[in-house]
């Protein structure tokens, strides 16, 4: 398992959710939700000023394919946004298939009492940790890193 602190990234149309790994790459905590800024590039830019402050060395953004594992306007602009931050960011960034990250944060949220329309933005924290989470248990299981590689070209 590769050392040092990943961020989870779950891209929505309103808000993006934010996680991130401990050092050891054991466990994904929610760290912000930033505001999708569709006239510019404010998203783009805070999550960089947020890989610089916690030194991260990669992220996940969340692929949302259909459940047939088709593209989609989401999956579109999820991958629009993995390769804005791959030509500033300086670190990988890594598509990986979220197919029910967000349904799994508001169930988990139903499950323990609170309204999940009230909790949008804890629940874009949620769906980046569930998606984080799963990448570093499949590293660990599969000794590599998860999804695909976003290029920059």
């Amino acid at each position: 398992m590769r050392r040092g602190i990943r961020f989870g990234v779950d891209v929505g149309k309103a808000r993006i959710g934010i996680a991130r790994s401990d050092p050891d790459g054991l466990l994904a905590v929610p760290l912000e939700t930033v505001k999708r800024d569709l006239e510019g590039d404010g998203h783009v830019r805070r999550i960089v000023e947020l890989v610089e402050e916690y030194e991260a060395f990669e992220l996940i953004v969340g692929h949302p394919l259909n459940m047939r594992g088709e593209s989609t306007p989401s999956t579109e602009d999820a991958v629009g946004v993995a390769q804005a931050l791959a030509a500033i960011v300086g670190v990988p960034v890594r598509l990986l298939d979220e197919r029910l990250t967000t349904v799994s944060a508001a169930k988990q949220f139903r499950a323990a009492g609170k309204q999940a329309s009230r909790s949008r933005q804890v629940i874009d924290q949620a769906a980046a940790v569930v998606l984080l989470q799963d990448a570093l248990d499949r590293e660990r299981q599969h000794d590599q890193p998860p999804g695909i590689e976003v290029s920059t070209s």
